[in-house]
Parts: C-alpha cells; structure tokens; sequence
C-alpha cells in the first residue's frame, strides 16, 4: 500500500507508530531512552503547546537546532498541530537563518542554547535584522533571554490545550497540504524553498524503507543531519514507519560514531561516502565490535568503487545501496535495489523510484542535464512562482542543474553539477569524474577538483587532494599517474595537499571555499 493511502498525514503516521511498536525503543541519546508510545505522548504535548503559542494550520515553525531528541519532539509537534516545518541548517551564522525566518515568515523557531561552542541566541540577535513575524523564539535549553521562552516554559504553556483539540487539528490535515519547506543550500544564489507535501514525504519515504529494506528493530545511527532532507525524512520518517531506533548524533566524530556503532548494536548507517571512508581509515577500528551494521545507504557525492567493495569484504555489511535525490524532488529520485551486482551500486545511483521518470539532455550514454517528472517533483519555490517558472517545465519536468549519463538498464550515473562543470580547451571536464578517478590512487584518501583559468586552454582542473595517513605521494606523482589513467583534458594541471575538504553539514564539499583560495 502507498505510504500517502496508508497514512495520509505525518500526524497519522506518528500516531499510528505509537500504537503499532508502543514498547519498542524508539529514540536513544545518552542515557536519555524513549519508547514509541512516550515519543508519540511528548510530540502530541508539544503540538498543545504550539497550539497555545497561537500556531495555525499553515503557519511556518522553523527549527534551528542539531539532531536531538529535542529536534525530532520539536519538529514532529510543530507538524502534528499543522504547521509547515522549516528546518535551517545548524552552520548558518544568524544573517542567513535571519534570511529565511524572513523569506518563510516563520510564526516560531525552536532553536538550540549552544551548539560546538557558538550561541545560536546571540548569533540571531547580532544578525539585527528586523522579523515582523516571528512571535516567539523557543530555545531548547534550561535557561532563555527574557523575550524568548525556555523549552520547560513552553511545555507548560500547553497543558490548557486537551489531547481531543490536538488530534482534531491533526486529523483536520489534508495529504495535500504542505509539510515542510526545505531550503536548498543556495551555492547558486540566494537559498529557495522547495514546498513539499504530507502525501510526498509519505509515498517517497515507503518506497526508500521498503527498497532499503529497513526493518522493524533496526537501529539506526542518523548523523546525517536532520535539517537535511535525508536526515529527515530517510532517518525520522522512515523510523516511524518501520519501528527502527533512532540514535541521533549532532555532530560526525568518526571516534563518537564507533563508539555509537559498537555500544548501541547500530545496524543501519546511512551517510555520505566521507562517513564511510573515515569508519573503515580508523587506526582503531578494529577495537570496536560493528558487526551489527547491515545496512549502508550513500550517495550525496561520487562514491569510490572500492568504497562499496570495503564496506562489504572489510565490515561485512550485507546491503550497501546506492542513491540519488534533491530537495526539489522530495529527497529521492533513483536508488539501487539489493541484488544489484557490485558496479551497479559503486558506479550510478540506481534507477528511477516507482512512478517516476527520468531524462538526460543528451544523446543516450553520453552526459546531460537530468530531468525528473513525477509525483516527488515539489509544488514550487515558496512564494517565488518566477524561479518555479524556470526550473519546471509546463509538462511538469523538474531541471535539476545535475549532469548525468543513463545506461541501456535505466540506472543513473550523476557526473557533475552543471555549474561545476569547466572547459578545458572545448572539452567539458566534469569535476565528480575525475575526482571518481583520483579516487582510484591508493595514497589519496579525500579529492575536490574546481576549473581554474589558463590563459592557452581557457580553464584546467585543479585538484585539493587528502593524502592517506602514511602516504608521501608529491603533486608531480599524482599528476603523472593521471596521464596514465585518464584523457589529457582531465589531467589537473596542478594539485594542493590539504588535512581535509571544507565541507557542508551535509557532506558535500564547499567548492566555493575552493574557488576562493585560486
């Protein structure tokens, strides 16, 4: 059964997951441990209170906070009393989230006390801009400014509100209505809120539980982050609707997630390659028992081909799969299926999900501009019909700005970005395949490669390059064994060692921070 016909709301959904797996864990984080039942009672509380703080069906809720049982309580309240959800990303200094309480006219932000040292509170209030329609600011903390509200306080606010009230509001929500914005990243330009709906989270995240095989009992380590689309929806969502564990962890410590690994018995561990790569480079991996990880889902960049290889021979997963998606696309768009050989899984993102179509701007097998039709495809930028206008087309085809090649099965190799792209005296080199390649050399462990200008050939590639611990390979080595391996175009022309990639809270690595240092 579709997951929007089963459930029809995420109020529902949560409900529901209270009844069905009430006794089992549902949320671990320190010594703090929550079953399904007490999760489903504080989220219904906390919709009480959203409800007394004047929260109306429709209103914008955003979230500024990293993963916390507080986030998914928060978050999941804010929902079930029938708001949009605006999640903003924990490494905006106070001018961006600033941007986007704006931009969403957000009636209310949970946000943390203090996270890696920075106050979000202070960050926000140094930002000075003017927010006519944020009401109230909760912080998720034991102590707030005396303007803002402290969670405990909050909580209190709602006990007038009876649990009648806050599942009539919930039930009142149509699988139409929007549940979340997401904001996109905004490396071209200024961050635009794809509006996504209960139905669509719904459908996509049962397909991804039932493709992914995430099973009732699983234990789930979610440091992807829950502002992210993947975070979200592929770790809460699909939790609730399989009765997996939640083990939330705010910030990748590949030390804290071995330890996590090995004491809670995480079976499932989705994340970037990076995630990945840096648990099986640990010196002391093997002082930790991971032998109940069965489940690796990755994507989000080019995934090394031996990378899948490692994970399977090395830690002995049995299912590591493959994806690809977009926010503007409700997060999904192809995945690999179990059973797939091994090249499949290591080399393309899979095939489209049910009901949905997939097309490259380009002559089959050769790179193009991927466009995705389908019932995932967002309603629209958020007040923004011009921007909508120009990324869907009138026949309903999303352009996604990737670049990809289709092969004869139908399975999707993303290449590159479309602005990430460079021409290299009038041939295109994509950045994501070459770094696929550098990959390749034995002594680099993590590689980034931007255009660069050249006065004889418009553009090169240049490579920031990890080395693996121990390793000595020099800049004329690496560039030597690209001529052995790859096209003259491809070849970068000059690299730089690095200790590590800049990289976003999602994993992806900020090729603008790159650009600025040529």
């Amino acid at each position: 059964m579709r997951g929007d016909e089963e459930w029809g709301s995420i109020p529902k959904l949560i409900r529901a997951a209270a009844r069905r797996y009430g006794d089992r864990e549902a949320v671990v984080e320190g010594r703090t441990r929550i079953s399904y039942a007490e999760l489903g009672d504080r989220v219904e509380r906390a919709a009480a209170s959203c409800m007394a703080s004047g929260v109306e069906p429709g209103d914008r809720v955003a979230i500024w906070a990293p993963n916390t049982l507080d986030w998914i309580v928060s978050a999941l309240g804010a929902v079930t009393a029938g708001a949009v959800l605006v999640p903003l990303n924990t490494r905006f200094k106070g001018t961006e989230a600033a941007y986007i309480l704006e931009r969403s006219r957000a009636k209310l932000l949970f946000v943390t006390g203090t996270f890696l040292g920075t106050s979000y509170v202070a960050s926000l209030r140094r930002a000075d801009v003017r927010l006519p329609y944020l009401e109230r600011v909760v912080v998720l903390a034991d102590s707030a400014p005396d303007d803002y509200v402290t969670w405990k306080d909050f909580l209190a606010a709602g006990e007038g509100v009876s649990g009648a009230a806050v599942r009539s509001r919930a039930d009142a929500i149509a699988p139409s209505a929007p549940s979340d914005i997401i904001y996109t990243s905004g490396t071209t330009g200024r961050p635009k809120g794809a509006v996504i709906t209960h139905a669509q989270t719904l459908r996509c995240y049962a397909i991804w539980s039932e493709l992914a095989d995430l099973r009732e009992g699983d234990r789930y380590l979610i440091v992807n982050p829950f502002f992210h689309t993947f975070g979200y929806k592929a770790g809460i969502i699909a939790c609730l609707m399989r009765g997996a564990t939640m083990v939330p962890q705010p910030v990748f410590n590949v030390d804290t997630a071995l330890a996590n690994i090995a004491a809670e018995r995480i079976s499932v561990l989705p994340g970037p390659p990076t995630l990945h790569q840096s648990l099986l480079d640990h010196p002391a991996r093997r002082a930790h028992d991971l032998s109940a990880l069965r489940l690796v889902v990755t994507g989000a960049a080019v995934v090394p081909l031996q990378l899948v290889e490692r994970l399977r021979t090395e830690l002995g997963i049995a299912t590591v799969l493959t994806a690809y998606g977009l926010s503007e696309a409700s997060g999904i768009v192809t995945m690999c299926r179990r059973g797939d050989p091994l090249e499949t899984i290591a080399s393309t993102s899979g095939r489209a999900i049910d009901d949905t179509e997939i097309r490259v701007l380009a002559t089959p097998g050769t790179p193009g501009e991927v466009l995705v039709r389908g019932f995932n495809v967002m309603q629209g930028y958020f007040e923004d019909p011009e921007t909508t206008a120009a990324t869907i087309t009138v026949d309903g085809w999303l352009r996604t700005g990737d670049v990809g090649v289709l092969d004869e099965d139908g399975n999707l190799r993303i290449t590159d970005r479309i602005k990430d792209m460079f021409i290299v005296g009038g041939f295109n080199a994509y950045p994501a395949e070459i770094e696929q390649l550098l990959g390749l050399h034995p002594d680099v462990a993590d590689v980034a490669v931007i255009g660069v200008p050249d006065p004889r050939l418009g553009e090169v590639g240049k490579a920031y390059a990890v080395r693996r611990p121990g390793a000595t390979v020099t800049a004329e080595d690496l560039i030597a064994w690209s001529r052995r391996e790859m096209a003259n175009y491809k070849v970068p022309r000059a690299v730089e060692f690095v200790t590590e990639l800049p990289r976003n809270a999602s994993g992806k690595v900020v090729k603008g921070e790159l650009r600025g240092r040529v």
